[in-house]
């Protein structure tokens, strides 16, 4: 069982991090929320009803 990557609103946070908004088939939202959680928060609403949450890119060095 590997671990889910993709939030529901309501959902808890499962690690302290950055989140971001994208839409249900995974396709990249112009200007997309962007969140910082920690682990055992709930995940607020998106912007409409067609988008989750997932971990936000880590940005390259």
């Amino acid at each position: 069982m590997g671990q889910n990557h993709r939030f529901k609103p309501g959902n808890k946070a499962p690690n302290n991090g950055n989140y971001v908004e994208v839409g249900v088939g995974g396709s990249m939202v112009v200007n997309p929320r962007n969140i910082h959680l920690n682990a055992g928060e709930p995940f607020p609403e998106t912007s409409n009803h067609e988008r989750q949450w997932t971990y936000a890119p880590k940005p390259q060095h």
